[in-house]
């Protein structure tokens, strides 16, 4: 590229090609092949953070039912020593069945406070996906002209 005494785009001190200085020049037809390929560039990374959000929000899901069930299955132990504890109580007037008796009720909180960490996870406010939707709502004011 040539240069002149000026800088190497003329006496008009402009910018390089392909720059916003360039846009006056560009035909209307290559303006909105550029919007096109910019709105679908926005799409595409809207989608892919869309997706990261869902995945994030089904593993917190899963885990939320992991921790039912796990708490589930030491609830119905708990019950079953529990039901153990009462027909030990039956059988005997005495000290083995309060031992018994103890140990299910100590495995039965046990069980609930997991049931209830589990549902307490399983919050709906933790699975929306609220980073799209911020981003989705600067994309329109950036589109529409308006300051976030």
């Amino acid at each position: 590229m040539a240069t002149t005494p000026y800088g190497p785009y003329g006496a008009s001190g402009g910018s390089p090609p392909g720059t916003d200085g360039d846009r006056e020049s560009q035909s209307a037809f290559s303006l909105l092949r550029r919007l096109t390929d910019e709105l679908t560039t926005l799409l595409r990374q809207e989608l892919a953070l869309a997706t990261a959000e869902i995945s994030r929000s089904m593993r917190l899901l899963l885990a939320g039912a992991a921790s039912i069930a796990v708490g589930g299955a030491v609830l119905f132990t708990g019950l079953l020593a529990m039901l153990a504890a009462a027909v030990l109580g039956l059988a005997t007037v005495l000290q083995p069945w309060l031992a018994a008796l103890v140990i299910g009720a100590a495995v039965a909180l046990i069980g609930v406070i997991l049931v209830l960490a589990g549902v307490r996870s399983l919050d709906p406010s933790t699975l929306k996906p609220s980073r799209t939707a911020e981003s989705l709502r600067r994309d329109k004011d950036v589109i529409t002209r308006r300051q976030p």
